[in-house]
């Protein structure tokens, strides 16, 4: 029989990968040798199984660690995660001499992978919540067997090669008697059952990789980071196992007018001269639509003036922040002659020094000269 491949080499990844990358490399040569795709083609099919087998082990973190530290597991070889590490024949050699029987625990499907999705939202959505549907890519379960595995959806039978129990023995004499080494079974990787004839769409994983498409609630007042857990719609689980979680992590869009800082908006809004001066009313915006604000007489620029219960709602229960205003005075920078008489008017009314530009440019050539 030909030596193994390693399993790294298989999906071709670095034995220093990431579960992303892991995943990454799986997905994209699964899609290349699936069944479905190559039709008729058993180098292909043996192909897909051997890339579904070694993502198996190295998506698990313990059965990858076990495979890094010890590589294949030959049949009879000691189970590398007893507790007595590479010293684990230690306790069937006391079962051998006491005449005691240890067994492995059946391997049980495991349940399916957690999943990922990073979100983007408007600011507005924060404001009233929204619902949305997400595209993801991920395992799920084989609709042609219905999760079987099976072609014919008969499912599983016991193992022929270890009748059902899981796990194989094999007994090896020594010069202190007979040594007993109890090992997971290498037909059904401890599962104490196989699948009589294999689905052609899954390989008999009862699992595929396709595209779902997911809808997501949003709730009102979601803060920017914050991840929200949808149940089972995560990747499938082996053969009817449980589903893995989907984990949607929300993002808030820069807003071109408003800043969040929790539940409160934060705007700046230009104000001309005179309503500053005199005070007036003039049109703010919030996330609602447009709000009259009162802008008090000799208000000035950097001021900032609060208009409750026009920020976002809480999460929890529903109260709105305040938006802040920040106030912005415009100087005009240009002026009829009325208006340029009164302002000097104004300005000789309150005591400052008023002169026109020929007056000024006459005082700097004096002193250019040296007069006065």
């Amino acid at each position: 029989m030909a030596p193994k491949r390693d399993y790294y080499e298989i999906l071709g990844v670095d034995r220093k990968a990431t579960q992303d990358e892991i995943k990454r490399a799986f997905r994209r040569l699964a899609r290349r040798h699936h069944p479905d795709v190559n039709p008729d083609d058993a180098e292909a099919e043996a192909r897909f199984k051997e890339v579904s087998e070694a993502y198996e082990v190295l998506r698990d973190p313990e059965r990858r660690a076990q495979y890094d530290y010890f590589g294949h597991i030959p049949p009879g070889a000691a189970a590398a995660g007893d507790f007595w590490g590479e010293f684990a024949g230690f306790g069937n050699l006391f079962d051998a001499f006491f005449g005691a029987q240890r067994g492995a625990a059946r391997a049980r499907p495991r349940r399916g992978s957690d999943l990922r999705y990073d979100l983007d939202i408007a600011l507005e959505d924060v404001l009233t919540g929204t619902a949305t549907t997400i595209e993801a890519e991920r395992v799920q379960v084989c609709e042609d067997c219905e999760a079987t595995g099976s072609r014919s959806h008969g499912g599983e039978r016991p193992c022929p090669g270890c009748g059902g129990a899981g796990q194989t023995q094999h007994v090896t004499a020594t010069p202190f008697g007979r040594l007993s080494t109890v090992t997971p079974c290498g037909t059904c990787q401890g599962g104490g059952t196989v699948v009589a004839d294999p689905c052609e769409s899954c390989g008999g994983t009862g699992r595929r990789v396709g595209t779902a498409q997911i809808p997501v609630e949003i709730p009102a007042g979601m803060e920017d980071g914050a991840s929200i857990r949808v149940s089972g719609a995560g990747e499938a689980g082996e053969r009817g196992a449980a589903a893995g979680d989907l984990y949607v992590f929300v993002h808030v869009k820069p807003h071109e007018v408003f800043e969040r800082r929790g539940r409160d908006i934060f705007c700046e809004l230009p104000v001309s001269f005179a309503t500053a001066t005199l005070g007036g009313t003039v049109t703010a915006p919030t996330l609602d639509g447009s709000e009259e604000l009162s802008i008090p007489s000799g208000t000035q620029t950097g001021e900032v003036l609060t208009i409750r219960g026009k920020g976002l709602p809480d999460m929890r229960t529903g109260v709105r922040g305040a938006e802040h205003v920040k106030v912005r005075v415009v100087t005009p920078r240009s002026l009829t002659p009325r208006q340029r008489e009164l302002l000097e008017e104004y300005a000789r009314e309150g005591g400052d020094e008023v002169e026109d530009e020929r007056g000024w440019f006459a005082r700097f050539r004096d002193a250019l000269r040296g007069e006065g």
